[in-house]
């Protein structure tokens, strides 16, 4: 396998070579382009059929994968587990194989069990791209976030990448750590000792036990949702304690040696992770990743179903 090849699936960012992590990287670049054209579609994707499989609630990145689908010309079925056979006790595979005999070309789940997609990939013949797992992996929000950092930077390698929040129950922190660590950027988690999992800095992370000591070592902030809907009782004392001793301020931000780059997955709980003069201000670059979403979604579709990584130079915008 050639490095750019990403292979059949895409179900995580663990198992990739920095080389496909990079490629992916590039090929997004003139993706963008595509959608500020006034026509904003290229035919590299006609005659396919995509499946969005979603078992699990999501606005942001089902609408993205959508818009990435039909900017290159793809045809789509959105499928969700309320309103399927699911419902009534059909199985994932047997699900996931009753699409493909309608002669599918790839499926985009996501899923609340860690290890769904890889599962499924492993049982059809379709592609699979993992669009959220359980608390495992979300490739394709890491690969924005990376580009993001990408654009704001120029460079990934030696960044200073700190991951705020709730670690514990994040499949997007696990793919920036793997993400970021390939490209060569030096990783650091914060958060309360109850929402970082217990053996992280195995993961080779620093391990800020003090928002304030976090502040003075990075060049930026990927700030995490509290999940509270994965949440039992006893991981904060409350909302606005957790916003006190771990919130991202301005008033914090200030003592910062330098500006900090805050990004953001998405959706926010303005006021508790992150204050909404941050969320909004002129360091947040979280509009831009959800522009680079686009871009990264549609470059992995591409190279998934056999594209080129120079898709612009080889005549994939004709």
């Amino acid at each position: 396998m050639s490095p750019a090849t990403l292979g059949k699936d895409l179900v995580g960012l663990e198992h990739m070579s920095a080389e496909q992590i990079t490629a992916i990287l590039d090929t997004a670049e003139p993706f963008k382009e595509v959608s500020e054209r006034p026509i904003k579609k290229v035919p590299a994707l006609r005659g396919k059929t995509i499946v969005n499989l979603f078992f699990e609630a999501s606005t942001r990145t089902r609408i993205s994968f959508e818009f990435a689908e039909k900017r290159l010309s793809a045809d789509t079925v959105n499928v969700q587990a309320a309103g399927s056979s699911v419902s009534k006790g059909e199985t994932l595979v047997d699900t996931a194989r009753n699409l493909e005999a309608m002669r599918i070309d790839m499926v985009v789940i996501r899923h609340g069990s860690s290890g769904a997609a890889q599962f499924l990939g492993q049982r059809i013949r379709s592609n699979v791209i993992n669009a959220g797992d359980g608390k495992h992996e979300h490739p394709t929000q890491a690969l924005l976030d990376l580009l993001t950092l990408r654009d704001r930077f120029g460079r990934i390698a030696g960044l200073k990448v700190c991951i705020m929040g709730d670690v514990l129950h994040s499949r997007v922190a696990r793919s920036n750590i793997w993400g970021l660590t390939k490209l060569g950027a030096q990783v650091a988690v914060c958060g309360p000792p109850t929402l970082l999992p217990s053996h992280v800095a195995d993961l080779g992370v620093t391990v800020f036990r003090r928002i304030e000591d976090a502040i003075q070592w990075a060049d930026a902030f990927n700030v995490l949702r509290l999940q509270l809907e994965r949440m039992t009782a006893g991981f904060i004392p409350s909302l606005r304690e957790y916003n006190r001793v771990f919130g991202v301020t301005n008033e914090r931000l200030s003592k910062a040696p330098k500006d900090i780059v805050i990004l953001h997955p998405g959706p926010m709980n303005r006021g508790v992770e992150i204050d909404s003069d941050v969320a909004d201000g002129p360091h947040s670059v979280i509009l831009p990743q959800v522009t680079n979403g686009v871009a990264v979604r549609m470059a992995v579709l591409y190279l998934l179903a056999g594209g080129a990584p120079d898709w612009a130079t080889a005549g994939g915008d004709a």
